[in-house]
Formats: C-alpha cells, sequence, structure tokens
C-alpha cells in the first residue's frame, strides 16, 4: 500500500500549546490533583495520558474543590466561569486557543456596543457554548442553511456574524449568503482559524489524488468530522481514533491511500496509522 499525508493533518497551534501547558503543570504540580472543566482536547487517548499523570476531568465547575488549580482547556469556556473560579479562589491555568480567545473578545465588544451576535457552528459543542457565555447567552447560534428560513430577523436590529474555528468554510460562506438575503445591517468576522482552513483545503488537494482516505481523529472532534465529510464526497473515506478500528480486507480493492487527521490528534497515532498502513 502506498500512503500519502496530507500537508496539514495533526496537532495545530493553538492545541500543542494547550497540551504543552498542561504537561508542564501536571510535571511540575506540588497538589495532589489538578482540574480541567471537561477534557482538555477531543481526543480519549490523548487526554488519558494526562489523566494518568494527575488530573482530574469535570464537566461542572461545582465538582471541583475550592481553592483548586484549574486547567482551562482550549476550547474556552464562558465569562461566567472566571468570575465563579476567581470567587471560590481557584487558580486558573487558562490554555484557551488564541483565536476562540479572540472571538470571545469581537463577541463581548459587539454585543455590548448593542449588536445581536450570530455564531455558525455546532450549538452543542463547547467551543460555541463558551462564546455564547460572552454575549449573555443570548447569540443566534445557526449550523446548517435550513436554519434560517426559521428565525424571525428584527429589521431594526444590528447583527454581527462570527464562527466557530473549525467550521466548514465552504457552508460559512452559504450561511453569510443567506443572512445577507435576511438582514439589512449585518457585519461579518469569517473567525475561522487558519489551521482549520490549511487542513481542509489540503485534504481536499489529496483526496484528488489518491484512492481513499484515512481520517484520523476523536469521533467528537468537530474539525475532524468536517474533514471526514469533506473526504467522503471525493472519495472513499474512513473515519477512525486509533489504527485498532482499521481492517486490511477493507483495504483490498485500492492501491494508493491518503492520511489526514484532526487539529486534536498526537503525532504517535498518525504515526502508527501510517505504519499499519504500508504494511498491507
Amino acid at each position: 500500500m502506498e500512503v500519502k499525508i496530507a500537508q496539514n493533518a495533526g496537532f495545530c497551534f493553538g492545541v500543542k500549546r494547550a497540551m504543552q501547558t498542561a504537561w508542564d503543570e501536571l510535571e511540575n504540580k506540588t497538589e495532589d490533583k489538578i482540574y480541567s472543566l471537561g477534557p482538555l482536547i477531543h481526543n480519549k487517548q490523548a487526554v488519558d495520558k494526562y489523566k494518568e499523570k494527575g488530573l482530574v476531568e469535570h464537566d461542572d465547575l461545582d465538582n471541583i474543590p475550592s481553592d483548586s488549580k484549574l486547567i482551562i482547556r482550549s476550547h474556552g469556556v464562558a465569562e461566567k466561569v472566571y468570575t465563579d473560579s476567581k470567587s471560590r479562589n481557584m487558580e486558573i491555568v487558562d490554555t484557551t486557543c488564541p483565536f476562540v480567545k479572540k472571538i470571545h473578545n469581537i463577541a463581548k465588544d459587539y454585543y455590548e456596543k448593542g449588536y445581536k451576535i450570530i455564531i455558525v457552528g455546532n450549538p452543542t459543542h463547547p467551543e460555541i457554548i463558551g462564546i455564547n457565555g460572552w454575549c449573555n447567552n443570548e447569540a443566534i447560534i445557526i449550523s446548517s442553511l435550513e436554519e434560517i428560513d426559521n428565525i424571525t430577523f428584527d429589521p431594526t436590529e444590528l447583527y454581527h456574524v462570527v464562527s466557530q474555528t473549525t467550521a466548514n468554510l465552504e457552508l460559512f460562506d452559504k450561511i453569510v449568503e443567506k443572512l445577507k438575503t435576511k438582514i439589512d445591517n449585518l457585519t461579518v468576522q469569517n473567525t475561522i482559524c487558519s489551521a482549520t482552513k490549511e487542513r481542509q483545503l489540503s485534504a481536499i488537494d489529496l483526496a484528488k489524488e489518491v484512492d481513499c482516505m484515512v481520517v484520523i481523529g476523536g469521533k467528537h472532534s468537530s474539525n475532524t468530522q468536517k474533514l471526514v465529510n469533506i473526504c467522503k464526497e471525493i472519495v472513499p473515506t474512513f473515519s477512525i481514533e486509533t489504527k485498532d478500528e482499521l481492517e486490511k480486507e477493507a483495504f483490498a480493492a485500492f492501491k494508493v491511500a491518503g492520511v489526514t487527521a484532526g487539529a486534536s490528534t498526537p503525532d504517535w497515532i498518525i504515526d502508527e496509522v501510517i505504519e499499519y498502513l504500508k504494511e498491507i
């Protein structure tokens, strides 16, 4: 099996920074436990290594003891988390991706100027929940073109659009174009991060050159699933978290396989998949 690797795959800058910061905290910890509010990233295998090192994960701030050290994950959190944790004397280690933090500032700034905030993205994703928490949880969240038809926009209001950093670029553009036909007072900021754009474009380029694609990443990783959907439109595509999900028989009809990976996928998992495919 010939294996080709996408030019942009695996850990992005924000994830790499978050994971290194968290690992350094665990290496040098003086307390028994360090806590994180939700998983650091959407990759179970990577997160498990941190749990073994002493990281304790909780989804609710109320379940974390006061005076604890708290790691804010790369997806970011609502403004209220900062105020509540400060009132409980928690030490914050903030690993929010800088691109996500930028969206927090945009949402807060425009909301305070009187704009209605529109976020393009998955309403259940922690990044979107966090962004919404910087505009008083009043954002309009849109994940598909069809949803726009069910929303009533006030012609007297100002609206400002931002995007989940890992949104599909083509879908974002289509949603914006449709919003422009519904809203007169609309301003837009494309906040899809450059790493996401590059990863999607390189996946498309590679998919056109190979017989099948293997996309590695967490099943709950938004950017990974976007890659899966993009590749599926071009060639047969396998979505996996580790090499253990691959079966050699499934590749019998293919001569050249392409490999890409989501932004939360560590190099060691990618390397294992590549070695497995080369042995077929």
